[in-house]
């Protein structure tokens, strides 16, 4: 097994313009009930965890049509899940798209904690 490398600055400057992460940051805290409505419920979970030498095209395209597909991703990049497919993304989408996550998500909480004390 390989470790994953970090993300070079040209990937998170285009994980940063992603039309997925952009609505996964305006859907992140909209519903907390989202994994309810997934079509990931209705497939094998196995789909959305491919082995390494395996495409993952099947697991996002089902996610593309998916309604709570911003959810999803905001939940994968909260928690830094590295592991299988989440909101329409792969592994390796998702490190690149953490590093800009983090520079948007992170202000925003240390702003509230500030401001709620």
């Amino acid at each position: 097994m390989t470790r994953a490398r970090m993300p070079r600055s040209h990937e998170v400057a285009a994980a940063r313009r992603d039309p997925r992460l952009l609505r996964a940051l305006s859907d992140r805290d909209l519903d907390p009930t989202w994994r309810t409505r997934g079509l990931c419920q209705s497939v094998d979970p196995e789909v959305f965890f491919p082995a390494p030498s395996e495409p993952a095209d099947a697991a996002t395209a089902l996610c593309r049509s998916c309604d709570v597909q911003g959810s999803c991703l905001a939940w994968a990049l909260e928690v830094g899940d590295c592991h299988g497919v989440w909101g329409a993304t792969t592994p390796r989408e998702r490190r690149a798209m953490l590093v800009a996550w983090r520079a948007e998500v992170l202000p925003l909480l240390e702003r509230v904690g500030t401001s709620a004390g």
